[in-house]
Formats: structure tokens, C-alpha cells, sequence
């Protein structure tokens, strides 16, 4: 018998701290910059968000990575790109709180 190949198990992304928090924070602040600048709106995918340190992000390919990502993203990151007026994030907060507002009522019934 002939077996395939198991895809490896999804790797958890911690937010609460190390070089992918860094990250998260870093494009929620430039893409918060950007928002201000321009008055609203998201960037496009091809967007570099020129820094104040004369630095720049890659800000419309971070937030499109961030929509890929999505399902793997906490609550408090949903909801700080939410704050932001970033409409797939909302959607997401909204979604998440309903199905866990659904699970407490089953484990209510339940127990």
C-alpha cells in the first residue's frame, strides 16, 4: 500500500511577542501613517510606505499578506486592523465574536 505524503501540522503564530510581533506592530504603525497622510483608503498591493527614519515598508504587500493570513491572526490584531478601517479585518472581529458568543451558548447547553 502506498501512502501519501502528510502536509505538516500548521505552525500557531505567537503575537505576544519575538520577531513576529515586531513585525505586525511595525506595519499596523506604517500603515497607520499612511492612513493619515492620505485621509482614509488602503493601500494598493504596490505601495512602500516612505518612513520618517528614511526607511521604507513594503505597507500594500504587508496588509495583502496580512488578508492571506487572516485565519491565523489573533483577536487584538483583527481588531487593531479593524480600528484602521481595514473592512476585511472588521468583517473577521465580527465573525469571530459571533462563533465564540455561539460556542459559550452549546457549552452552556451542554453542561
Amino acid at each position: 500500500m502506498v501512502r501519501g505524503r502528510q502536509a505538516p501540522a500548521k505552525a500557531v503564530a505567537t503575537t505576544k511577542s519575538g520577531r513576529g510581533a515586531e513585525a505586525f506592530h511595525k506595519g499596523v504603525q506604517d500603515l497607520a501613517q499612511y492612513l493619515e497622510r492620505e485621509g482614509g483608503g488602503v493601500p494598493g498591493r504596490s505601495h512602500v510606505e516612505h518612513l520618517r527614519d528614511d526607511s521604507e515598508h513594503r505597507t500594500g504587500v504587508w496588509l495583502a499578506n496580512q488578508r492571506q493570513r487572516r485565519d491565523r491572526l489573533d483577536a487584538a490584531q483583527l481588531e487593531a486592523l479593524a480600528e484602521l478601517g481595514v473592512d476585511w479585518a472588521r468583517q473577521e472581529v465580527v465573525s469571530f465574536g459571533a462563533s465564540r458568543a455561539e460556542l459559550c451558548r452549546i457549552l452552556l447547553w451542554c453542561c
